[in-house]
């Protein structure tokens, strides 16, 4: 189904909802999306899996850098869309083909952008840090993603959410020994002896901490548990699995330390890690950015691909019309209202210079 960039922003955030693309199968949307930025006039595009560029080369002075994620998380029954008044109903609608309409609205309908623009839809955010297509990209092509400034249209809710929280998950284990369950005095439960492990999750007392005016809260839960190898055996080994969202002012490796000695006396086994970014906001580009929307300021509470701009040195914010409390819900849903809201900030932006 061809996209059209040109119209409504509305009506092409309901058929990037429609348009299925869950984590690993964003191929067919990659298809289209690349299809539609190949008609217009004025961008080059190139591919890398299933991460699409597209760049402008009008000699502007500076560049900027429009990025959103092709991918969702699986579809429980809410695809396809569905409109109730001001609100579209919908997998991803939020998080964030909202975001996504806007950044290809943008591109097919501003003809003389104050900067060149490099946009940026790429596959496979929602899953491991390791599968990321910015991420792969920023390896593979460090070039197309150069930029003076970029914006990360993931879901904020109409204001300007500066950096990151870092995210680690870690596997902590027990062990035990099995036994016959009618014999159980012969074993050791490994499941049992996980208690301990969620007593010290019960009780653990998260970090609040405000960096340039963003407050960060950390966070440290237990995501998964497994355990068990029959219904009559004593388990002799038990895994919880936990996440650790963490304020940016900790380094991957502090966030490691820490929940070792959280853990203290098991086994940890780091699974997935990927760092936080500062609020970056007394950046020059960041700033001219948050005088242009006249929009509030706040952290960003969760991991968005701003820190991998950090790690290239490039400033970037997060700003996009979705409301990240839906973000991942099955009843998710976006405004429509912020859909044109956004576009017309974005629009003002980046025609002004």
């Amino acid at each position: 189904m061809p996209l059209d960039l040109a119209g409504d922003p509305v009506a092409l955030t309901t058929a990037l909802v429609d348009f299925p693309s869950v984590s690993g199968d964003e191929g067919p949307l990659a298809d289209a999306v690349e299809t539609a930025l190949e008609g217009l006039k004025n961008y080059r595009t190139a591919r890398d899996g299933d991460t699409i560029v597209a760049r402008t080369e009008l000699g502007k002075k500076h560049r900027i850098v429009l990025a959103g994620h092709l991918d969702t998380v699986p579809i429980v029954d809410n695809v396809p869309s569905r409109r109730d008044g001001d609100l579209l109903y919908g997998c991803g609608a939020s998080d964030m083909k909202s975001g996504l309409a806007v950044l290809l609205h943008l591109a097919a309908t501003i003809d003389d952008p104050a900067y060149d623009l490099t946009l940026v839809c790429y596959d496979n955010e929602e899953v491991e840090a390791v599968k990321n297509g910015l991420g792969r990209v920023s390896r593979n092509h460090p070039d197309w993603l150069a930029a003076d400034f970029a914006v990360l249209l993931e879901p904020t809710d109409g204001t300007v959410e500066g950096g990151c929280q870092g995210t680690l998950r870690a596997k902590i284990t027990t062990h035990g020994k099995r036994a016959h369950s009618a014999r159980s005095w012969f074993g050791v439960n490994a499941i049992h002896r996980a208690a301990e492990i969620l007593d010290r999750l019960n009780t653990y007392q998260a970090r609040e901490v405000d960096i340039d005016g963003c407050l960060y809260r950390e966070g440290l839960n237990a995501v998964r548990i497994e355990g068990g190898v029959a219904g009559n055996v004593i388990p002799d080994r038990c895994d919880v699995t936990v996440n650790f969202r963490f304020a940016p002012d900790r380094t991957e490796k502090d966030a490691e330390q820490h929940v070792r000695e959280v853990f203290e006396g098991y086994a940890v086994e780091v699974t997935d890690s990927a760092p936080g970014a500062l609020p970056g906001l007394n950046e020059p580009a960041a700033a001219r950015f948050v005088e242009a929307l006249q929009a509030p300021v706040q952290a960003k509470l969760g991991w968005t691909d701003v820190a991998r701009f950090a790690t290239l040195g490039i400033p970037a914010v997060n700003f996009g019309p979705g409301d990240p409390n839906l973000a991942h819900q099955a009843g998710e849903y976006v405004d429509v209202r912020k859909i044109t809201d956004a576009a017309s900030a974005l629009r003002r932006y980046l025609t002004a210079g």
